[in-house]
Formats: structure tokens, sequence, C-alpha cells
């Protein structure tokens, strides 16, 4: 590929999906724990040879979208269509200002899409014009009649399923498109399938068989099941940390400013509950401690706000192909209360590490007067932290 060819993704996501069962549109629930439509447009955004990302959607689902993919990089979503078809010429032409060289067409729907693929796609593009990755039939496949009965047997060498994304230079499938329907052509299943009926030679290349569309609660549940199979190794840490307290009229618990009669005494923000998180998060990482990451004797963390020390946790167990199972911490103090600010505690620790709130326990408990927690010096916090990671990782 020309090192001055500009590469452009339309990611189709605005299908309702309604044979995978219960739960909303496919693209927006989770599998592994992570929403499909952030699964499928990861690969992309993070590729280096991407320059732009174009989701299409259905105008109903712009909230989840906002949620579902926070923190990737893509264009402005832009409304889907009727159909499939009529969706990917909305996102070619949201596109078409851009004037992007190459375009790949990837289905929302495949999650499971690996920058290997996408790099392929784009020399296949760059090479032939129109291309698809496929892979073989294995089984053999039966030409059925309208009564049932078997017409013939075509010759499984010869055959591939198709995946996305398909990939093509942007002025020609654009035109194709734009062909089909003005001449009324709404029929088409793929984006090939328009290229050919276009006139245009459909290269293949290698395709993946890990890259495949969930359609139905079974392919659901067979991939949940593949990922908990690949991340089987189950780690645990635990974490403590404490400050006491000084001057000041609030402190940070939890990522959560809550207001008190006095302020922590402390190198960054002083906020227990993270501290003691992120030291559970890297022992279950065997990966040191926050003082070893963070040592209080760099001026650059001096009051630091310690979301960016649980971010950089998060992201040392997204970086082994891990992710987080379960995060648990308990506050040790006299005052505040913690009781009241529970759910916004859980909720906000939830928001800076990206999993689900139903994943975050915040709990409190008092030390009944005894130590120093007791006279009301300092607070204190422990946490536990429960990580999945890949075998061999």
């Amino acid at each position: 590929m020309a090192k001055s060819e500009r590469t452009a993704v339309v990611l189709v996501a605005a299908g309702r999906g309604l044979r995978a069962g219960a739960g909303g549109p496919k693209q927006y629930r989770a599998i592994g724990g992570v929403p499909v439509i952030f699964r499928a447009m990861e690969s992309f955004s993070n590729h280096p040879d991407v320059a732009l990302v174009q989701p299409v959607v259905n105008p109903d689902d712009s909230a989840m979208f906002t949620a579902a993919v926070k923190g990737l990089r893509h264009e402005s979503p832009t409304s889907g269509g009727a159909t499939r078809q009529a969706s990917v010429l909305a996102g070619l032409e949201a596109l078409a200002p851009h004037k992007p060289d190459l375009v790949l067409i990837h289905d929302a729907a495949r999650p499971f899409v690996s920058q290997a693929l996408i790099s392929r796609a784009i020399e296949a593009a760059s090479r032939h014009s129109a291309a698809i990755p496929a892979i073989a039939v294995n089984d053999t496949v039966k030409l059925i009649g309208a009564a049932g009965q078997i017409e013939a047997t075509p010759d499984r060498a010869r055959l591939r399923i198709a995946q996305t994304p398909q990939s093509f230079r942007f002025d020609v499938i654009l035109d194709a498109h734009r062909r089909a329907a003005k001449d009324g052509r709404s029929d088409f299943t793929d984006d090939a399938a328009i290229a050919e009926w276009a006139g245009l030679t459909v290269a293949t290349f290698e395709g993946d068989v890990a890259n495949m569309k969930l359609t139905t609660p079974e392919d659901f549940v067979r991939e949940e099941a593949r990922l908990a199979s690949q991340l089987g190794d189950i780690r645990t840490g635990t974490g403590y940390d404490v400050h006491a307290f000084g001057e000041g009229d609030h402190v940070m618990i939890c990522g959560v400013r809550v207001p008190h009669s006095k302020g922590f005494l402390a190198h960054s923000d002083g906020d227990v509950g993270l501290h003691a998180l992120v030291d559970a998060i890297l022992g279950a990482l065997a990966d040191g401690d926050i003082g070893s990451h963070f040592p209080p004797s760099d001026p650059k963390w001096k009051g630091a706000s310690s979301d960016q020390f649980l971010k950089y946790a998060i992201e040392r167990v997204t970086a082994r192909g891990g992710r987080v199972a379960n995060l648990e911490v308990t506050m040790i103090c006299e005052r505040p209360k913690i009781g009241p600010l529970r759910d916004t505690m859980r909720a906000r620790i939830a928001e800076i590490s990206g999993v689900d709130i139903s994943r975050v326990a915040v709990k409190a408990t008092t030390s009944e007067r005894l130590g120093f927690t007791g006279r009301e010096e300092g607070i204190a916090a422990t946490a536990s932290a429960t990580i999945r990671l890949p075998w061999g990782i």
C-alpha cells in the first residue's frame, strides 16, 4: 500500500439484532464484560493505518452508542437506513467529503476482528480494488430444493464463507452503491455482491475463524465460553493504605470529594480507597506496588488526582490481555460516614476503571473507637482485586 493512501472504515451498527434474543440490540450487549461494538471498533480505532472510523447507528441508540465506545477514536456517527445496504451507503456518503482512498466495511456484530486481519484487508484493497476475507468450508454442503430434497452437492473445495471487513477503493464502491440505490436494488446481502453486480472483479484474502458474526443467543454463549477459557488464569491481589488527617475542608475517598472538617496529609490527593485498589490490582499482576510506579519522592505527583493511578493500573491489566472481574474496597473510619455515599463511590470507581458497577463493592466499618482511626486521626482502607489473564501471560 502506498503510504499516501488514506484508509477509512464504515462500521455498520444500525441493526436491531432480533435473532440474538432479549437484551436489546446485540451490538450493545456485553460479551466478556465488554460491549460488542467496543470490541468491534477498538481494533480499527487503534490501527496505525486507519485514518477514519465512521460508525453508522440507529438514531434511537445514540446514548447507548456514546456510552459503549467511550474512549475510542471515531467520527460523529451517522444514521443508518432500513437495510444494511442503505446503512452502508449512508456511511460511505458521510465519508465522501474526507475523500479517503480505501474503505473497509465491517459489521459491528463481528467483535473479534484482529489488527492482522485489518492489515490484510488494507493491503488487498490497495492491490485489487475490491476484496473480501474468506475462510474455507470444512463440512459438506448440500443444495436443497423447495420440497427439501437434495438437488446437488457443490464442490466444497471451491466454496468459501465470506466475512467482513470487506475492502475496496473508496470511489468504486461508493459509485456501485449509488448505482444500486438509483436502480432500486436493495436485495444485496453484502458489499461484494454489489461490487459484482457493478461489474467489479472481487478478490479474496485469508479470513480469520475467530472473526465470527454474533447472530443467535447460542453464539453469545459459545463466545462467552471461549473468552472464559482464554482468560482462565484468575489472580487475586490485596491492598492497604492509610493517611492521617491535617488541615482542610474535604477528603477524597474512592474518587469522590467528601466535605469534612479536616483534609488529608498526603503527597497526592490522599485517596486511601483508590490507593488501596491500585495496590490490589498491581498485586494481582505481581507488578510491584503503587509506590514503585508513582514514588512519593517524585514532585510530579504532588497533589495528583488518584483517578489517574487507578486508570494506570487498569491499563496494566488490559495491556496483558486481561480484564477485571471484581474490585472491593473497605473504608475504616469513624467519620466521615461512608454509607450515604457508597453507591456514588461505586459508580465513580466503575467509571474510572471501565468496569460495570455490578463488579464494584464499597464497604465501611469502624474500629470501635480503638486506635488512630478510632481517635479520628486518619482513615485506613483495605482492598481486593480479582482479575483474569490469558494463560501463560
